[in-house]
């Protein structure tokens, strides 16, 4: 286990990424700007589309749905780091932060990989393939932060730890605003014994998280419109979002566990 002054330390560090967050207004604004003129002439079925991960994000969060992924692979990856067998999540807890590190880069670079093979592929057919590459990203999307979770030793089958994944997803698409609201809300997550009610409560507005997350797409999503020219521009923008939201994942999962480490310590 870290000391206090080594848990201090990574605190800090992560204070000061979620400071940084602020750079990003600029360039998220006016990347949205083309795909939001786009909205208008947007065909029907990729409106009903959207739709539809509205029903399927909601019955993530009260129940898992078919997003839900299993511990079993990334405790095993946990098992190889540190040399000895994992019992249960409670263990986990306890694994150095460096460890927990290790094993996020590692997920994060397969994740990477595989939304670039993703985003290319959906690319190929221009808008026609565009409706498939979305709900594609958001699958990806939460999986990787589900996996996140599971190495920094909390359990995705748990519905209160579900708002907080979405919550990432929702942090990793908005702007200053409402990124300094969702740290706002995250704190009050953090609280030890917050219950399932407010945890709920603070989810008020996450029907956004789909049209922030689809509208994110930006000036990038608007060339993979065109086909086969879509192909680069898929491949690079799901990478890109994938590599921005295991970020936010490891920032925040990071920041928790290093806040009940240090309530442990006092």
């Amino acid at each position: 286990m870290e000391t206090k002054e080594q848990l201090l330390k990574e605190l800090d560090i992560i204070k000061k990424w979620e400071e940084d967050q602020s750079d990003l207004w600029f360039w998220e604004k006016l990347g949205r700007l083309p795909f939001k003129l786009l909205d208008k002439i947007t065909p029907q079925f990729l409106h009903n589309k959207i739709g539809t991960l509205l029903d399927e994000l909601g019955g993530y969060i009260q129940n898992g749905g078919k997003y839900l992924v299993s511990e079993k692979n990334i405790l095993k990856d946990l098992e190889n780091e540190i040399g000895q067998p994992i019992e249960n999540m409670e263990e986990v807890k306890d694994i150095p932060l460096y460890t927990m590190e290790k094993v996020c880069q590692k997920v994060m670079h397969q994740r990477k990989k595989l939304a670039t093979v993703q985003g290319a592929s959906t690319g190929i057919g221009g808008i026609f393939t565009l409706a498939i590459d979305i709900p594609a990203i958001l699958a990806l999307s939460l999986k990787t932060l589900q996996e996140i979770a599971i190495i920094h030793g909390y359990d995705p089958n748990e519905k209160n730890e579900r708002v907080f994944i979405v919550k990432c997803l929702q942090f990793s698409s908005a702007d200053i605003v409402g990124k300094r609201a969702i740290l706002n809300d995250l704190s009050s997550l953090n609280r030890e014994g917050a219950k399932s009610g407010e945890m709920i409560s603070q989810l008020q507005g996450w029907r956004e998280v789909v049209y922030t997350y689809r509208d994110n797409f930006g000036w990038k999503k608007l060339f993979q419109m065109i086909p086969i020219a879509g192909l680069i521009f898929g491949a690079f923008t799901n990478r890109s979002m994938i590599n921005d939201l295991s970020e936010v994942g490891i920032m925040l999962y990071r920041k928790r566990r290093i806040l009940e480490r240090l309530n442990r310590i006092d």
